[in-house]
């Protein structure tokens, strides 16, 4: 989520080799259907390639064989690749999953109804597996002066003043309903400019938030940045942003029971808290992804 050029926890995949011929360069190719080898895959994000590590070293902890596919896009081209098999495991956050590729009609908001919806909708190949207590939703932030200036507290408040200011996030962030869409329709606020950028530009939102380039931005809540910056997350009365857990989604021919097992154990105790630590190891401090993931399944007590 934090810089363009996302951290790489394997050799760098990127969406133009999704052209190619099929090798395995290709971020969407590989044994992710029932092979040896269960294909875990990521976003273009370090805070979803740090889970998909953390998934990844969790399976071959129980000697599981694991390839993994990282950076590969947005989920808008990487959820058809679990659906039809070529990526076994993917981390995911269960409200995006469910109003940006299930049912964008979807009212639900808890954690509960968004996994009941989820079980029921989803295609009959992949499932949701244990989801953990561990967030990172989409906020609308602000800077402190911003939010002193035009007494900002909440997205309600927006709708007098949105239409002077620019909202920087990325790309497919102005057509979700979780987006600028809901935006207009639920509070009814509206942007006068939109700045697109790649998903993980966290690190240049920030930048341009502080430079008053864009006066809104689209960051996610794990954002070690938030705090560091001083940067005031608006609030959400109406529940726009619905719940985000870290949820596995995984091919059901990809995994067999010690596979889920391993993944739930995951689950089980990964927490917000843990998430917005291992971000600040990340972002911060520059330490590899897998380090820090590795770190934190042993001080989890799931590496063996």
């Amino acid at each position: 989520m934090y810089r363009v050029a996302a951290l790489a926890l394997t050799t760098a995949l990127t969406l133009t080799a999704c052209g190619g011929g099929g090798g395995d360069d290709n971020p969407l190719t590989g044994d992710g259907g029932g092979g040896e080898s269960i294909v875990v895959g990521s976003a273009n994000f370090p805070e979803n390639q740090l889970l998909a590590e953390i998934y990844a070293q969790a399976l071959e902890d129980k000697g599981l064989k694991v390839t993994r596919k990282f950076d590969i896009g947005a989920r808008e081209v990487y959820y058809d690749q679990v659906v039809k098999g070529g990526i076994g495991v993917f981390p995911e956050y269960n409200g995006a999953l469910l109003s940006v590729a299930v049912d964008k009609d979807s009212t639900a908001t808890s954690t509960e109804e968004i996994n009941a919806e989820l079980r029921e909708k989803l295609p009959k190949s992949v499932e949701i597996l244990d989801s953990a207590a561990a967030e990172d939703k989409d906020s609308v932030s602000v800077t402190a002066e911003t939010a002193a200036e035009y007494d900002l507290k909440t997205l309600a408040d927006l709708k007098p003043v949105a239409g002077d200011m620019t909202l920087g996030a990325g790309s497919e962030f102005k057509t979700r309903v979780q987006g600028g869409v809901g935006l207009k329709k639920v509070y009814g606020v509206e942007f006068g400019k939109f700045q697109p950028l790649d998903a993980g530009a966290q690190t240049t939102l920030v930048k341009l938030l502080k430079d008053d380039k864009v006066q809104a931005a689209n960051l996610y809540t794990t954002d070690p940045a938030i705090v560091a910056d001083k940067l005031v997350v608006l609030e959400d009365p109406k529940n726009l942003f619905s719940s985000q857990n870290v949820t596995p989604l995984v091919h059901r021919d990809a995994v067999n029971d010690k596979a889920k097992q391993a993944l739930n154990a995951v689950s089980a105790e990964l927490t917000t808290e843990d998430l917005l630590e291992m971000m600040k190891k990340l972002v911060n401090d520059k330490e590899d992804a897998d380090t820090v993931a590795e770190d934190w399944l042993t001080a989890a007590g799931l590496l063996s």
